[in-house]
């Protein structure tokens, strides 16, 4: 079935817009005069349509208001009314609520939502009267999970039979592999030519809302500003049209992303992205909330799921779940990048983090001494205390050791450190004891552990008194750029690198492994300079 714009929706040019899927922006306001306020901003966002939540105003005379609404809207109209028992503020007489949405049908809506339940009723209430520009939309929503894929298609049939012209199912992910089952509902519903737009909520299911283009979605909504969302993990239009390229998406867009746990508060999307659309490579990148990364590979089997950065806790783990891993990645054993075959589907492994770091604490050091890059390394016989005994941990003090480093493990749990220090060749000490650990002066300090991350930004690995024998002090995180442990140690007189070095210097051979392009390095370092 040939897909046609809604009448009033005007999309850009073929030339700029590769989907038809189209962004509907929810407005709750507590006056009319508020609301028309947010559907003229909702144009100037870029919206195709706003989505009125009549249930959120406080006073609301239907005739006058949802006339007024219609006029004085400049763009298409979706009427919703939704009542408490399905998620929404109504908490009324459910005929009057059924009439207020029929009126709005009859006065010039361009859609109406209601839910399955109620749909055969509202049916019959019109009596077939239904205007022929008036699109319905029926809609089922759970807020526990998403169901099984044998009861989504029942589910489908049920909202189909009730009369709906368009399909609305919207779940809740409890993990991220949830959302796998709605894009292939949505897939088999565009093969029938049954429009549907399918959506989980919550940051597990963020993808559901940002890839619907690929999948044939009918709309995704975005909310005008963060945090002033109508669900759970909606993204505003403005990621969606500037951040993720929404407009852009097409059935052979390739995805990519962060797989953490933490990982909302990555920069990734926000470098590749703008790296992709400047080299006109077609990608997406994406936060991926994983609780397992071996039940996400295998969910996410596609040949369009290509590439992936891995972040904290899972670097260890990835290892695993590789068919081939790096050298370097198997002696640190950690991965941070994972690639997909194209032609035989295996995953590859490989360690970015250790080159990033390092070279970052080396053009430090080398800037401190005004000496050239030549051999050997300013790290050499250098005492180089690490912080954590993860992915992130392993890679630096691997790094260190290749440089000619004395490595010191310093971690929550003793027995974790001691595994790693073994493995590379150095010492061990709990994390507990750093702060009374001072041999001499001159030393490095590595912090990998996610302490002084957003939001917990007042935290930091070591006091500020035992900070005085680091000759540098390098900080993984990046979120702040400036932490807690950078702030103090710049006070004590430590020279400083931020984890944003990091990053850009292991995004470097990310993005070659994943577009087979040069990296932008220009490029990335002004994107990063912004945060």
């Amino acid at each position: 079935m040939e897909w046609v714009a809604p009448v009033g929706v005007k999309l850009e040019s073929e030339g700029t817009r590769k989907n038809s899927t189209l962004i509907c922006a929810p407005l709750m306001a507590d006056s009319v005069d508020q609301m028309v306020k947010y559907m003229e901003k909702a144009k100037l966002s870029g919206a195709d349509l706003v989505e009125v939540r009549l249930d959120s105003l406080k006073s609301f005379y239907p005739g006058q208001d949802i006339q007024t609404l219609i006029k004085r809207c400049p763009l298409p109209t979706l009427f919703n009314y939704r009542p408490k028992w399905e998620g929404g503020l109504y908490d009324g007489d459910e005929n009057s609520r059924l009439n207020v949405l029929q009126l709005a049908m009859e006065l010039g809506a361009d859609y109406i939502d209601v839910e399955l339940q109620v749909a055969d009723q509202f049916n019959s209430s019109m009596l077939n009267k239904k205007p022929a520009k008036c699109k319905f939309i029926v809609s089922s929503h759970n807020y526990q999970s998403t169901p099984s894929l044998e009861e989504l298609g029942n589910l489908v049939a049920r909202i189909q039979a009730a009369g709906a012209d368009i399909v609305k199912i919207a779940t809740t992910a409890v993990d991220v592999t949830d959302v796998a089952r709605v894009f292939q509902i949505i897939v088999h519903c565009q093969v029938r030519g049954v429009p549907t737009i399918g959506l989980v909520m919550g940051e597990r299911g963020l993808m559901s809302r940002i890839l619907c283009p690929k999948f044939g979605g009918y709309l995704t909504f975005g909310s005008l500003e963060s945090g002033k969302v109508s669900a759970p993990g909606q993204p505003t239009i403005d990621d969606l049209v500037n951040l993720y390229n929404f407009r852009q998406i097409g059935p052979d867009t390739k995805v990519f992303g962060v797989i953490g746990k933490p990982v909302s508060h990555s920069k990734s999307p926000a470098l590749y992205n703008e790296a992709f659309k400047r080299v006109g490579f077609n990608g997406v990148y994406l936060h991926f909330l994983v609780d397992s990364v071996a039940n996400f590979l295998q969910t996410y089997s596609s040949v369009d799921f290509v590439g992936f950065s891995i972040g904290i806790p899972h670097k260890e783990a990835a290892v695993m779940c590789c068919n081939e891993v790096d050298p370097v990645a198997k002696s640190i054993g950690a991965v941070n990048c994972i690639i997909r075959n194209s032609s035989d589907r295996k995953f590859f492994g490989y360690n970015t983090d250790y080159v990033g770091a390092i070279t970052a604490i080396e053009n430090a050091l080398r800037g401190l001494n005004h000496t050239s890059g030549s051999l050997p390394s300013p790290l050499a016989d250098k005492l180089f205390v690490v912080t954590g005994a993860g992915g992130a941990g392993k890679a630096l003090a691997y790094g260190a050791k290749q440089k000619g480093a004395r490595v010191v493990i310093a971690n929550r749990t003793y027995d974790r450190a001691k595994e790693l220090a073994d493995t590379v060749g150095g010492d061990a000490l709990s994390l507990a004891d750093l702060d009374g650990f001072h041999p001499e002066d001159g030393m490095i300090l590595a912090n990998t552990t996610s302490i002084g991350m957003q939001p917990k930004i007042d935290e930091t690995p070591i006091n500020k008194e035992a900070l005085t024998p680091y000759t540098l002090v390098f900080d993984a995180v990046y979120t702040p750029k400036i932490t807690r442990l950078l702030r103090e140690a710049e006070e004590s007189g430590s020279k400083i690198v931020s984890g944003t070095e990091m990053f850009v210097g292991q995004a470097y051979e990310q993005f070659e492994r994943f577009t087979g392009l040069p990296a932008p390095k220009e490029l990335f370092r002004k994107i990063m300079a912004r945060y």
